[in-house]
């Protein structure tokens, strides 16, 4: 019986044993073994040995390309203005060993050095640059940091600006600002539209005052000849003057006449005389 159960705790230990000697490391895996406390190598994914007891499994690490969410932070520009921003980080684990003995953590340190990083970076443009440049920001910001994480055998796929905007404050202030500008474009706009319509009116005013007085002259100038002829017909310097501005007479009382708030027109009963004194001749 004793036989036995020595066999059967041989047994289990033997199977413990090999079981502890043979890794099988996933797809998108690989771990690092430490012997008696000290790095020793690296498992592929696969099948893999070890020796049971003195390799022990220290660190599993994934070499699938992993996404780091840089949280919003404040940023001050060159010019002052407190904008927030936040980005995204997508890095990959090429040795694993560097990655777990080189920095204690290596999520929070590239998390931190991308804030760091993104803030330096928006500190020296102005507020209107650094809404506008993303690709720029961008550029500087993966140029800043892959040279530090390459050192922890990690590499940096790309990193994105998730979101750059102003502070609600400064947000607020740019929103009051546009409007401002908003209507001083309207109101120059409107003074504008005001002053070429009064250009054009005056323009009007003074072109119709050229036919105005052009038509004064054109029906002086038929006038002066419709005397002309008149005298010339009848041989007599007065009747011709009289018999215009008595025609005009005639017709102006007519319009008088005609207008609803007329209610008695009177006709000199010697219209010859009437004319006379109006040219201030005397009768004959």
């Amino acid at each position: 019986m004793g036989g036995l159960i020595v066999v059967v705790i041989f047994a289990i230990l033997v199977i413990t044993t090999i079981t502890m000697g043979v890794r099988l490391v996933p797809q998108g895996s690989k771990w690092v073994i430490q012997r008696l406390g000290k790095f020793h190598k690296t498992l592929s994914p696969g099948l893999n040995i070890i020796i049971p007891y003195i390799d022990t499994v220290a660190y599993k690490v994934t070499t699938k390309d992993q996404v780091l969410d840089i949280h919003s932070q404040e940023v001050i520009t060159m010019d002052n203005a407190v904008i927030l921003a936040n980005a995204v980080a997508f890095i990959n684990v090429i040795s694993p060993e560097k990655a777990v003995y080189g920095v204690e953590s290596y999520h929070l340190a590239i998390q931190n050095l991308v804030q760091t990083s993104l803030r330096s970076i928006i500190g020296e443009m102005a507020l209107d640059d650094a809404l506008s440049s993303r690709d720029s920001i961008k550029a500087k910001l993966k140029g800043a940091i892959s040279d530090d994480i390459s050192d922890w055998g990690i590499t940096l796929k790309t990193v994105e600006i998730q979101d750059i905007k102003p502070s609600p404050t400064m947000q607020k202030a740019m929103e009051e600002q546009a409007a401002a500008e908003r209507g001083r474009r309207a109101t120059v706009t409107r003074a504008g539209g005001e002053k070429e319509a009064a250009i054009l009116e005056a323009e009007g005013r003074l072109e119709a005052s050229k036919r105005d007085a052009q038509a004064q002259v054109v029906l002086a100038e038929a006038t002066q000849r419709a005397i002309t002829k008149v005298t010339e017909a009848i041989t007599d310097q007065e009747l011709p003057a009289m018999y215009l501005l008595g025609e005009k007479y005639i017709k102006s009382i007519q319009n008088m006449a005609n207008s609803p708030n007329a209610k008695t027109v009177l006709i000199p009963a010697d219209l010859p005389s009437a004319l006379r004194g109006i040219l201030g001749v005397g009768s004959k």
